[in-house]
């Protein structure tokens, strides 16, 4: 038998992929579908799947519209070679108003005025921006998913100021590939928040506070006293991954994503402020995190999807600040907790991860600078110097009001 030459053959199979698409296209126009919509986020493995199962297929079976989906851990950089290149997604979910922000002032966003009722959101969540050539005020996010931060999580005895002292008994991991060292901003912004409060955590957070003020070094400080900055479990950090698993009676600062491994492990939480040293009379307030859906081409299957992923039926993954959502009935004490905390049923302030509020450059020199930290912390005063050179003042919601 004659045998394919290798660029025939590869023509072939191009062919026939394409052959393929075009039958799995005619055959899903054929059942009466409608259009689609390209999707870009960062959900990957068991996260993704959760997403398509309970987003993206039923919104298809409703609406007929097919939902192309691409995955990137590398978020950020996609989007910005996809826009450079004229190819944005019609719907794009970005951690965080920062970057957003960004994106509104340079005109590449939509706004999503009349697509759901920011109403039901609070200020922090879905605000309205004012940005140069559009007249008043518009809605350019709405968020998808939402997560608790603040927390301690323990197994065994409940912690306290002088129990979580010693380093030896924190987990500690920075590696999450392109954004590694953002565990270590965390820390760094909860700290602050606790013992600075929210008001001039909100102004530190949106570059009205310089990063060398007193209260700004200290909270580095008492981070890298907590962990042990410098030393060698502090430096094999840079290599642990976030969500590596923290076993025995030990500690870890994390969000609300690693409620099921410390369920698992008969474990609990407790509010930051009551192990971080030397905590502020307005100690207690929240730090929070959330991905935020933009419309970058308003079409109207685009703009279809992001009314679905306002309603209440939607069901995404883990909570919705959605206040008129109703609580998830599947859900146990502490889920159900945590969602009551970040829709504000509780009335307690909200804060937004400050570094998600940043600008991007300014929010990648700060996971950087964290690294440095923790292997050289005699270096802060020259970072902190560096990372005020990037500061850029601007005006988001930060803190909620409640």
């Amino acid at each position: 038998m004659r045998r394919l030459r290798p660029r025939t053959a590869g023509i072939l199979c191009a062919c026939l992929v394409l052959l393929g698409a075009g039958v799995f296209a005619g055959a899903r126009w054929a059942q009466g579908w409608k259009g689609s919509v390209t999707l870009l986020a960062n959900w990957s493995g068991e996260e993704r799947d959760q997403f398509e199962e309970n987003v993206i297929e039923p919104f298809e079976r409703k609406y007929r519209i097919d939902v192309v989906y691409q995955g990137s851990s590398a978020l950020s950089q996609v989007l910005a070679a996809d826009m450079v290149a004229g190819n944005p997604p019609d719907v794009a979910v970005l951690p965080g108003p920062g970057e957003l922000l960004a994106y509104a002032v340079d005109g590449r966003l939509q706004p999503l005025d009349g697509l759901f009722d920011a109403g039901h959101y609070d200020r922090i969540w879905a605000p309205e921006v004012t940005v140069p050539g559009r007249e008043g005020r518009n809605t350019y996010w709405l968020p998808v998913k939402t997560g608790l931060k603040s927390m301690v999580w323990y197994s065994g005895e409940r912690p306290t100021v002088e129990s979580a002292g010693d380093p030896e008994r924190w987990c500690l991991g920075m590696e999450s590939g392109a954004t590694s060292g953002w565990p270590g901003t965390d820390w760094v912004e909860d700290i602050l928040l606790q013992q600075a409060g929210p008001q001039v955590y909100e102004k530190w957070a949106n570059g009205g506070l310089d990063w060398t003020h007193p209260a700004v070094r200290k909270a580095w400080m008492t981070w890298g006293e907590l962990v042990g900055a410098g030393e060698g479990r502090a430096v094999r950090a840079l290599t642990t991954g976030y969500g590596e698993d923290c076993a025995g009676r030990r500690l870890e600062h994390q969000g609300s994503f690693r409620a099921g491994h410390w369920r698992a492990a008969g474990g609990d939480y407790v509010h930051s402020s009551e192990i971080v040293p030397d905590t502020g009379p307005d100690a207690g307030a929240w730090e929070v995190s959330g991905d935020l859906a933009i419309l970058l081409n308003p079409t109207e299957e685009a703009r279809q999807l992001i009314r679905y992923l306002a309603g209440t039926g939607a069901a995404l993954p883990d909570h919705s600040a959605n206040e008129a959502a109703a609580p998830d009935s599947a859900q146990d004490a502490t889920q159900k907790e945590i969602g009551d905390i970040l829709r504000g049923r509780q009335k307690e302030t909200r804060c937004w991860d400050a570094s998600d509020t940043m600008p991007r450059a300014m929010r990648d020199a700060f996971q950087q600078a964290v690294l440095r930290f923790l292997v050289e912390p005699a270096s802060l005063e020259a970072q902190l110097k560096e990372l005020q050179k990037l500061s850029v003042e601007q005006s988001l919601p930060v803190c909620s009001r409640d």
